[in-house]
Order: C-alpha cells, then sequence, then structure tokens
C-alpha cells in the first residue's frame, strides 16, 4: 500500500524558512496524544468554536506544478477538505477557504489576528504547501487561538502529490483532537458493498473509499456476490463473504494489488466474518442441520473452532478492543438479543432484556459502548453499554442497520433503505444522534466497515 511519507509530526519550520523556501522538510517530532475524556458521551461532544480556514499558503510568487496541480490550486483544496472535514461532524462552525481571504505566506506562522477577530473567528487553521525537489510536496498545518492570539498545536507532513487528501485529513484530526479532546478519526478508509441492478437482480460489489467518500475504487467486478466487508487491523487487506454458484466463501483480498485469497469454503451458509483486534484469527457463523453457530479460525487458514452450541441461531461476532470479549446476537431465548461470551467461547449471558429484537452490534473502539440494530417495528441505530444499560438511539428513520464504528468511537455509520424506492444509501451519526449525513456514493451502498486509523 502507498504510504504517506515520511509523516513528520509538530514540528513545522519556523517562518525564516519558510520565506526562504530552501529549507529542509520539518525534523520528525513525537506524536501528538490526546487527552482522555471521560465526560457524559453526549455532553462531551458538544463544540461551537468558530473557524476560520483560509487557503493554505505557497511557497513561491509563481506557484509550483506538481503532478496533482499547482501548489496554489493545492493550497486551496487541501484547506477545503479541512473545512469539509470539520464541517460535516457537527461539533465547529467552520467557514472555508472560498469565503475568506488567503493570507501570504509571511502570515502563516504571524497571523493578523486583529483582521481574524474582526471576522468574528475564534480559531484560525492555516498552512502552507510547498513543493519538494523530489516530486514530493509538504504540507504545513497550523491551529491558532484567536481570541488569545497564540498558537495552539502545528504539524507538517510530505507526502507524493497524490496523498495530498491525506495530509488535509490529518491536519482536519490535529485540529479536531486539539478542541475536543477526543482521538482523531478523519485519515482513515470505508468498505461497503455497492449495489446497482434490480431488486431481483441486484449486482453486489466491494468497494472502497477515504471516510469522506473521495479516492473511491470497485475492487471486485460483480460476478459473484460480495457481502460484509471488513478490513484488517493494519490496513493490508480486507475480507468479505461471496457466493460463487450458491456456495459461501469466505475471501481475503488486498486492496492494493486486488489479488485475493481463499479463508473458508463451505457447503452450508455462512455468515458475517469478523476480525480480531491483533488480525490473527477471523470470527463467522455457519448454519448446520437447523443450527447456526459461531467459530473462529486462524487468519492464515488452519482448523476452526467451534464456540457455541445452543439451539437456535447465533450469528454477529464482534471482538471487544482488548480481544478479551465478543458480543454476538443470538435466539436462544425466543427472539434475537444481544450476548456476550469469553474469547474462548466461555460464560455466555444475554445482556438486552428490552422490547423487540436485537441484530448486527459492534462493540465500540472505545470499549465502552455496543451498537446494534434495534427492531421494534421499524429498525434503528441503538447504542448501549457492555452491561446492557443505558439504551440510546440514534436513528429514527424507516430501515436503518448495521452499525460500524468510526476508529475513535464517537461516530457511527450505517446503511438506510428508502421505503419507497428499497434504494440504500450509507449514512454516519455522531453519539448525540443530533449530526446526522449521507455519504455519497456512486451507486447504492449498504454494508459499511468503517477502518480503524491509517497507519
Amino acid at each position: 500500500m502507498k504510504k504517506i511519507m515520511p509523516f513528520l509530526l509538530a514540528a513545522v519550520l519556523p517562518a525564516s524558512a519558510l520565506l526562504a523556501q530552501t529549507a529542509p522538510a520539518p525534523a520528525p517530532a513525537p506524536t501528538i496524544q490526546p487527552e482522555e475524556v471521560e465526560e457524559d458521551v453526549v455532553g462531551s461532544l458538544d463544540n461551537d468554536a468558530k473557524i476560520a480556514i483560509p487557503a493554505f499558503a505557497t511557497n513561491a510568487d509563481v506557484p509550483t506544478q506538481t503532478s496533482a496541480g499547482s501548489t496554489s490550486t493545492l493550497g486551496f483544496s487541501v484547506a477545503n477538505v479541512i473545512f469539509a472535514d470539520l464541517r460535516n461532524n457537527g461539533l465547529f462552525q467552520p467557514t472555508g477557504p472560498s469565503s475568506l481571504p488567503r493570507p501570504a505566506l509571511a502570515q502563516v506562522q504571524a497571523p493578523d489576528y486583529g483582521g481574524w477577530r474582526a471576522r468574528g473567528a475564534d480559531m484560525l487553521v492555516q498552512g502552507y504547501v510547498r513543493a519538494e525537489a523530489g516530486g514530493n510536496v509538504t504540507v504545513g498545518c497550523y491551529l491558532y487561538d484567536v481570541a488569545l492570539g497564540q498558537q495552539r498545536v502545528k504539524a507538517g507532513w510530505t507526502v507524493a502529490p497524490g496523498d495530498w487528501r491525506r495530509a488535509a485529513h490529518k491536519c482536519a484530526d490535529l485540529v479536531y483532537s486539539t478542541l475536543s479532546g477526543e482521538n482523531p478519526f478523519f485519515d482513515s478508509r470505508i468498505a461497503y458493498i455497492a449495489e446497482t441492478g434490480p431488486k431481483d437482480r441486484r449486482m453486489k460489489r466491494l468497494a472502497i473509499m477515504d471516510s469522506d467518500g473521495a479516492n473511491h475504487t470497485f475492487l471486485t467486478t460483480g460476478q459473484t456476490i460480495a457481502l460484509t466487508p471488513r478490513y484488517s487491523p493494519d490496513y493490508k487487506q480486507i475480507m468479505y463473504l461471496s457466493y460463487t454458484n450458491g456456495q459461501p466463501r469466505i475471501y481475503i483480498i488486498d486492496p492494493q494489488t486486488k489479488a485475493q485469497r481463499l479463508l473458508l469454503s463451505a457447503s452450508n451458509p455462512l455468515f458475517a466474518p469478523r476480525w480480531s483486534p491483533d488480525g490473527r484469527w477471523v470470527l463467522y457463523s455457519m448454519a448446520t442441520g437447523g443450527n447456526t453457530d459461531i467459530y473462529k479460525i486462524p487468519a492464515a487458514g488452519g482448523t476452526p473452532v467451534k464456540l457455541t452450541d445452543a439451539p437456535g441461531i447465533d450469528i454477529g461476532g464482534s471482538f471487544s478492543p482488548d480481544g478479551s470479549r465478543i458480543v454476538f446476537e443470538s435466539d436462544r431465548s425466543g427472539s434475537q438479543q444481544v450476548y456476550v461470551m469469553n474469547a474462548d467461547g466461555t460464560n455466555q449471558r444475554r445482556i438486552s432484556f428490552f422490547g423487540g429484537r436485537a441484530a448486527t452490534p459492534e462493540w465500540s473502539p472505545r470499549g465502552d459502548q455496543i451498537a446494534f440494530t434495534h427492531i421494534v417495528g421499524n429498525l434503528r441505530i441503538a447504542v448501549m453499554d457492555p452491561s446492557g444499560g443505558n439504551l440510546r438511539y440514534l436513528t429514527d428513520s424507516w430501515q436503518d442497520e448495521a452499525p460500524t464504528w468510526a476508529p475513535n468511537g464517537r461516530v457511527v455509520q450505517f446503511f438506510r433503505t428508502a421505503k419507497t424506492s428499497g434504494k440504500t444509501s450509507l449514512w454516519q451519526v455522531d453519539l448525540t444522534g443530533r449530526n446526522e449525513r449521507r455519504l455519497e456514493t456512486p451507486v447504492d451502498g449498504s454494508d459499511p466497515a468503517w477502518g480503524p486509523l491509517r497507519p
């Protein structure tokens, strides 16, 4: 996989070096560790900071051309991606580059605080784009507190021209973490099932894209059905379920080369393969003789281990972040409910006792909540704590299902089926339930899977 290189954090060039345009790239610095917030989840997400994000400055009077466009054009595009990231999460009130004057290079580290105060800005994000001799691009990112007239944080990244969006997402992540106290999530990717064709002959292809829908790629041709994808923890592989001539198979595909290998083939129906947090195991469910049970198998291949053996349907396993427990759905009590068990299958116990049915549970990356589909008339996305308490609804549409967590555990993605047309689309909602948005895809989308923060 093409990497951002070399990911230089938090030591951007001094102003004199920027103006000289000949200084070396930023030096490495310690990775920023956002402060952990232990407040109530809804209250901790409230932040109405007004953030100005003008176009980033360029490193020459005549902008330098790169394979991704001129540095001047990239400076505007970088700021626009940062603006979209911070606007779409619902926490801030950003103003983007199309409505703001572009600072000169000399102002990158010497902001006109008075001018920005006059525009009503609380915070200012600005930076620069510089073309390097070797063909790469360096993006510098600065966050300023306009009211206090001081710098909050800075960072720089040197990237291949085609990876400039990653630098923009990294800058947005830096701003988000600094102002919210939460872990970042913008520099991540999403796998999903792209759907086309009539209802009775639906083509379902595996597709991937950035967290904002950019850099979209189809990984499979649609000659066979693809279902329920999941990124490996290191982003090097994607696992998905496929049916070839009616035979279920679990494949693992390299998203860069599209080369794939068969992990498991069975004559009985298979469901919902999931990685363990360390990437060493794969959970899946298989139906045999009227029962459906959960198994795990080494990700490299090997002998499956059966984890459940209760009468009924056990399906949809998801590991806790530390790998010690598994959450799953079961109808052993008479209706679909949520259960947890140890990673070896011991200590199976029911945790949901509310009305209706529960399906597709998935553990938050933070370990503090479980998201699931609650079925009571319509289908809604809900969350609860791992003991089964504090049930809260995040959506209230006709058919919302299959939640998947952002890397920071503060946003949930799911797919929605329209009541009249039956078309499916991808949506995101934060844990307040107030900030909901559709993620645009080239075709209908279902079965989303949000990967971890990119390495």
